[in-house]
């Protein structure tokens, strides 16, 4: 905890002419939704692309926040007592405190950092060294700008052991981060794809990274890439070198792994001595990740035995929350791969984000390992649950008792000594419109619980990957022009990915507006509590009473739609829709004048925008046309908004338009398939992230004789002796018979399987024969990142929106968040 006049004298800031009021600093504030601890925070007022912290100031300080870093002052009386630091640059302010902080402390540091990889091994190596040493680690992905400082910050005198990973994306940024970090130990992962449009060459991004390990002590890293090889033997610190059988010489010679079902023998050379391990992973890159901790475990000292009964403990990584429909109208947030504060903190975060009048209930595991003692321990948990409203709480685990000592009496809580018991009481705990965070360390294996009280619905899942959302939202907005607003598409349940999810997480984002295509959907939407302004497409006739209750703006395309309204109906304003060109909706050049005359009769009539639709702005070889339809446009809103004396705001482009017109950006854009991942016009500056993967399950496998038939038809036959899987999804869940006969194939465990013979209503069947590791209960994925849904689309001969879109609503939506 530092003083407030203390971070003054660390970012030698500026400050106004009277006093600092006296304040002690335990929290760092960056987002203005996200206020815990109010009296104990500081706000740093970042500048973002889109959005400037400084707008927010007045709603943190009425939520009670007295501490501000910014780079202008507000006027002062405005805010009386508040404490206001001035400062050029808030983002590095904020990693100045955090490199100031990180001073303090003696403990020994891994610095992570690669294109792939940073994060499985930090929670690898946390997983194998917690019974060795008090560990920090960085949350999640916490490797950026931002993320790192409000990892580090999280250091205490307690820790022992730092373990915090560093991502970059454009030059000039791993010296700030590698300031702040401090590492003594440096682990290089490997060196890919991912940001190389922010670097001239894949040998300038490599560049970039080392400077992570400008003062290691030692740095551990793959000997087997050459350019990688060649960059770090001119670095000055020590090295460990590791080799996959390649180079003998390097420090850990590997030999040529054995390959298993379900695990890997990795055999090595170390120092003289013959080593063994077995992971229970056998894909390349659990391989490759997991001999970045072998190495650091023998670099440490630790003992053969020990490292051979870890290693063989390995579990998967999940970085993602999942939000599930639960059973008596309950949400769950399934966050069981680890247990630890900030984690905590971040699921409690989320929970706020979806909760929607739920009451809020916490199912909490022992904390294994936090280097704080029980009782402190379980006193910050106390601190955490009351500031975030939480109503019930049930711990597993004797040691979570001990929130009895610090939470109110008549509080709501229940304690069991083991999962099973708390699954075996679950009938009895009678879960009722309620937000459940069921929050654990693996040794407890709450994922049970989660499956328990989920609903229980067709077995196919489509993940939607929120996080993924978020990221393709910045990229296009970093593609506008400064004060450019967004509108995005939440229409046929967001394309399939469910509307009231989508939607909260975007009115969280601060997305300027939403729109649908039919009052309905804009009544759920604030039925599900979104108050962001909602722009309906092709309202119906009659429903403008039912629009104007729930404040939803129609867009008005005809004369004959306008003067059969009632304006007394549309207090919130309407949209008027015109067509340059396309032919679907929208007033017609020669309708123009009407509508003027129209205006000019209704002076209190409120226009909120004027925009219309391009047909083609994905395509080349129509651009001459898109230039004209965006000049009728043009002469179209001069006329209208000169009518009205104001004027409204005006929007023409579609996610494609976004970056290949970026001069018709106009006041707003619509972003819609982008949003979900999908850029046809291949001219965003980064790349998109696959947002929606659809998934089944294999439901039995059977061996079919040679000339034997499969499915409806008879139209798959087994030439030889053959392993198929029938697999739980068929075209009533959005599957398509044209995939069927070979056309498609899905993928097992890394390997792809073609679907045999002709998709069935609820299920299909799959060729294993080239993969006998595949067993029932195994994912199958459908599309995602591999397969892409383009792939299914053109199989189809049609297009992502339709494959999205006819995903059936009884699949079941798995929400996911990093």
């Amino acid at each position: 905890m530092y003083s407030i006049q203390a971070i003054q004298q660390i970012l030698q800031a500026k400050t106004t002419e009277r006093p600092l009021h006296e304040a002690q600093i335990e929290h760092l504030l960056l987002d203005s939704r996200q206020i815990i601890f109010a009296e104990r925070s500081l706000f740093f007022a970042i500048k973002g692309a889109q959005q400037d912290g400084h707008q927010f100031i007045a709603a943190v300080y009425e939520a009670g926040v007295r501490n501000f870093v910014v780079t202008q002052f507000p006027e002062p009386h405005t805010f009386p007592e508040a404490n206001f630091l001035l400062v050029p640059n808030v983002i590095a302010a904020l990693q100045k405190l955090a490199t100031h902080h990180r001073s303090q402390f003696p403990l020994q540091v891994i610095g992570i950092t690669g294109s792939n990889g940073k994060t499985t091994v930090k929670e690898w190596l946390f997983q194998l060294l917690y019974a060795n040493y008090a560990i920090i680690r960085s949350p999640r992905s916490f490797n950026s700008q931002i993320g790192v400082p409000l990892s580090v910050w999280n250091i205490q005198m307690q820790h022992e052991l730092g373990i915090f990973e560093a991502g970059i994306s454009r030059p000039g940024e791993m010296a700030n981060l590698a300031k702040i970090i401090q590492a003594q130990i440096g682990i290089f992962t490997m060196l890919g794809e991912a940001h190389n449009e922010g670097f001239a060459s894949k040998q300038a991004k490599l560049r970039e990274k080392l400077q992570l390990f400008t003062n290691v002590e030692l740095l551990i890293y793959c000997a087997d890439d050459p350019a990688i090889q060649t960059e770090i033997q001119a670095l000055p610190c020590k090295k460990l070198s590791w080799s996959l059988g390649q180079h003998p010489s390097a420090d850990l010679f590997v030999q040529k792994p054995e390959i298993f079902l379900r695990h890997t023998h990795l055999e090595g050379r170390f120092r003289g001595q013959t080593e063994r391990i077995n992971v229970p992973f056998t894909d390349q890159a659990a391989i490759e990740n997991a001999i970045h901790c072998w190495a650091v475990l023998l670099h440490l000292g630790i003992k053969a035995e020990q490292i051979a009964e870890r290693m063989a403990q390995l579990e998967p990584v999940a970085m993602r929350m999942e939000l599930l429909d639960g059973q008596n109208d309950c949400l769950i947030i399934n966050d069981t791969y680890n247990a630890d504060l900030s984690s905590l903190r971040l699921g409690l975060q989320w929970m706020r984000q979806h909760e929607h009048g739920r009451k809020r209930s916490l199912i909490l595991s022992e904390i294994l390992q936090s280097g704080s003692t029980k009782k402190q321990l379980y006193q910050k948990i106390s601190r955490l649950i009351e500031e975030y409203q939480i109503e019930r709480v049930i711990g597993v685990g004797a040691a979570t008792m001990q929130l009895q000592d610090f939470l109110p009496q008549e509080f709501e809580q229940n304690y069991f000594e083991n999962t099973q018991h708390l699954l075996d009481a679950l009938p009895q705990l009678q879960f009722q419109s309620e937000i459940l965070l069921i929050k654990g360390a693996r040794q407890y294996h709450l994922e049970k619980i989660a499956q328990a009280l989920a609903r229980q619905v067709h077995q196919a899942r489509l993940e939607v990957n929120l996080s993924a959302l978020a990221h393709n939202l910045r990229a296009y907005q970093r593609c506008l022009r400064p004060g450019v607003k967004t509108m995005v598409m939440v229409k046929a349940t967001a394309y399939g990915a469910g509307s009231k999810e989508v939607a909260r997480l975007l009115e969280h984002l601060r997305v300027d507006y939403c729109c649908v295509a039919y009052a309905d959907e804009g009544i759920e939407l604030r039925q599900a509590g979104i108050s962001a302004p909602i722009m309906v497409l092709n309202p119906e006739a009659g429903a403008f009473e039912q629009m104007r209750q729930h404040r939803l703006e129609p867009v008005v395309y005809s004369l004959e739609q306008l003067r059969s309204l009632r304006i007394e109906t549309l207090p919130h304003g309407i949209h008027l829709g015109i067509d340059s060109g396309m032919h679907r909706l929208g007033f017609d050049s020669h309708e123009l004048p009407g509508l003027l005359d129209y205006l000019r009769q209704h002076p209190a009539l409120l226009v909120k925008s004027i925009y219309t639709h391009l047909a083609a702005t994905e395509d080349p070889q129509h651009d001459a046309f898109t230039h004209e339809q965006a000049r009728r446009f043009q002469l179209a809103f001069e006329q209208i908004s000169g009518t009205l004396g104001y004027r409204p705001l005006q929007h023409a482009l579609n996610s494609n338009g976004i970056t290949r017109f970026p001069q018709y950006q106009q006041d707003m854009v619509r972003l819609g398939i982008g949003l979900y991942g999908i850029d046809v016009s291949n001219t965003l500056p980064e790349p998109l992230q696959v947002v929606l993967s659809f998934k089944a399950t294999i439901s039995q496998i059977k061996e079919v004789a040679a000339g034997e038939t499969i499915g409806y038809g008879r139209r798959a036959q087994a030439h030889s002796l053959m392993r198929t899987g029938t697999i739980s999804v068929g075209y009533a869940d959005g599957l398509r018979r044209g995939a069927g006969n070979g056309a498609f194939q899905v993928k097992i465990r890394g390997k792809k399987a073609p679907i045999l013979g002709s998709v069935c209503m609820d299920m299909s069947m799959i060729d294993l024969s080239h993969i006998p590791e595949a067993q029932t209960g195994d994912t199958v994925e459908i599309f995602g990142l591999d397969p892409s849904v383009n792939e299914l689309a053109q199989v189809l001969g049609t297009i992502p929106y339709e494959v999205f879109t006819g995903i059936s609503p009884r699949v079941k939506r798995v929400y996911l968040q990093e």
